[in-house]
């Protein structure tokens, strides 16, 4: 009878039961039988079969979660699935980040009603926005402590927002208790002449035990632009400087509640309302009523909304429970640790419009690019990335394509490669408007390819020619050594702009695999799938 040191009715199959019986027995020194065994215990363990996996359940499918699809075409695959799964197709799935969360986890914690702001999906736009309502007028709506709101008013701690799902550096510092870094530098990396102004931001992390790995995100904490917060006091006829309690709980004047705790951009459907139950000309009141039947008052601002209704008087009060609080923006890492010790640096392309006669600046890239100055504070964390880091093999080649202010993560991939004397070879395509103006880190790629650490960069600017060449037509150029490249084991990124960008690329992508791999569409389909499946073609898009 052979011996036995785990008992019968111990919770493991006859083939678990019998490794760790052997595991056991020769680390005690005993054989099968329970007598004393001359055998070394690290004999007897190298001589016993490979561990038998204990049985997983199977990852439940998610086949929506394709940012290539439409909305159209996700809600119907989620058709007939619980609320949250239905939200989430809602999304566009590119589980960028930029609410706090991922598809997955955002979905679940609105149902849940532990995240009651339901407008952070920025890249899915009007179409998620409407849906997601949609959705929630349909069903049954959260399960959890009070209703989602579209406008987040229900959050009593603006600090709390999206901490469930949320990934984190494991640092002190996190979304919920951001570090406050100081500005080190600022400069424009577009030259004069350039319809661009692009930032290369340095902020100094000494202090804070903050890391990250190449191809993490920083969160900031964005302050809207001082003139659009006193043009909206101004057309709201109230007073700056009135004491009121902004979402983190301090006391603080109007003006500054406004600066620092409220998104500004977007207006929400209850301060049209409630414009409209105030206003005294009954001209501003059909204007208002008319932007609710119609959604119109989704394309406004909170100043636009106002100004829409100039006869209505609201308190300080009423305006800041019609606001949302203001979420931090996500920028891509554009710097090795390795090479810049205590530093985290960032790509930002400064954002300023004209829409309805006003110019339009985006919050955080102008306050990157033109409001903080040396020395200022800004509150940042580490958001985490999963799977978009160079290879773990130094071995490996990678393939990188990322135009615009997409190269940052590719800047800090390589600096990374080469402080750690990585040898896998790298290719890096780059585009933009003009090369004279628009060569994003021109001299640092030039070095490296004098160095031999970037084998090859191939570059398009839209501009210079009659005709305009992007990275996916410079991907079709090179296809052939292309597709050799990824026979060799390449991984494949892309990072940037996911509505057209990200889409032209894979599509560039299978081509040049079904092209110069001989093969058949579906083939090259799941050539690419594979490629996923190995995370060796990994997106950073937004």
């Amino acid at each position: 009878m052979t011996f036995s040191l785990i008992p019968d009715t111990a919770p493991f199959t006859v083939e678990q039961r019998a490794w760790l019986n052997g595991f056991f027995a020769g680390w005690v020194g005993l054989d099968v039988n329970g007598r004393a065994s001359h055998a070394s215990p690290s004999a007897v363990l190298e001589a016993l079969p490979a561990p038998l996996p204990t049985p997983t359940e199977p990852e439940e499918p998610f086949p929506w979660h394709n940012p290539n699809l439409t909305i159209v075409e996700r809600l119907k695959l989620a058709d007939g699935q619980p609320l949250e799964r239905r939200l989430m197709a809602a999304m566009a799935q590119l589980d960028c980040g930029a609410c706090g969360y991922v598809c997955k986890t955002y979905s679940e914690a609105i149902v849940a009603g532990d995240e009651k702001n339901i407008a952070l999906c920025s890249p899915g736009g009007k179409n998620t926005a409407t849906a997601i309502k949609q959705l929630l007028k349909e069903g049954a709506g959260p399960s959890g402590n009070g209703a989602a709101t579209a406008n987040g008013l229900a959050k009593s701690d603006v600090d709390a927002a999206a901490e469930n799902g949320h990934a984190t550096s494991g640092h002190r510092y996190s979304r919920a208790n951001p570090f406050l870094a100081k500005l080190k530098t600022t400069r424009n990396l577009n030259k004069p002449g350039s319809a661009k102004h692009t930032a290369h931001v340095v902020i100094d992390l000494a202090g804070s035990g903050l890391t990250y790995r190449v191809g993490d995100a920083l969160g900031v904490y964005p302050t809207n632009p001082p003139s659009l917060v006193d043009a909206i006091i101004a057309a709201a006829r109230l007073t700056p400087d009135k004491p009121v309690t902004a979402p983190n709980g301090k006391e603080m004047s109007f003006r500054e509640a406004l600066m620092r705790h409220y998104c500004l951009r977007s207006a929400s459907e209850e301060l049209v309302e409630m414009l409209a139950q105030k206003v005294v000309a009954e001209l501003d009141r059909a204007a208002l009523e008319a932007s609710i039947a119609d959604e119109s008052y989704e394309l406004f601002d909170v100043l636009d909304t106002l100004q829409l209704g100039p006869s209505a008087q609201l308190s300080e009060i009423e305006l800041l429970e019609c606001l949302s609080p203001i979420v931090p923006r996500l920028y891509s890492i554009a710097s090795s640790l390795r090479a810049h010790p205590e530093e985290v640096h960032l790509t930002v392309g400064r954002v300023a419009y004209q829409n309805n006669g006003r110019e339009r600046l985006g919050v955080a890239s102008t306050m990157l690019a033109d409001r903080v100055q040396t020395g200022d504070a800004v509150g940042v964390f580490i958001h985490s990335a999963t799977d978009f880091t160079i290879p773990a093999d130094p071995a490996a080649p990678m393939i990188m394509v990322g135009p615009g202010t997409g190269i940052a993560p590719f800047r800090a991939f390589l600096e990374e490669r080469q402080a750690s004397g990585a040898t896998g070879k790298n290719w890096l395509f780059f585009g933009d408007q003009c090369a004279a103006t628009d060569f994003l880190y021109q001299d640092e790629f030039a070095a490296m390819q004098s160095s031999g650490l970037l084998a090859r960069l191939e570059v398009a600017f839209s501009r210079d020619q009659d005709h305009k060449i992007y990275v996916q037509d410079r991907m079709r150029e090179h296809g052939a050594e292309l597709f050799r490249w990824l026979e060799e084991g390449a991984y494949f990124f892309v990072c940037g702009d996911a509505r057209r960008m990200a889409a032209d690329v894979d599509r560039a992508l299978h081509e040049a695999i079904a092209t110069h791999g001989g093969k058949t569409a579906d083939e090259a389909t799941a050539y690419v799938n594979e490629l996923t499946l190995q995370k060796r073609y990994v997106r950073d898009v937004y």
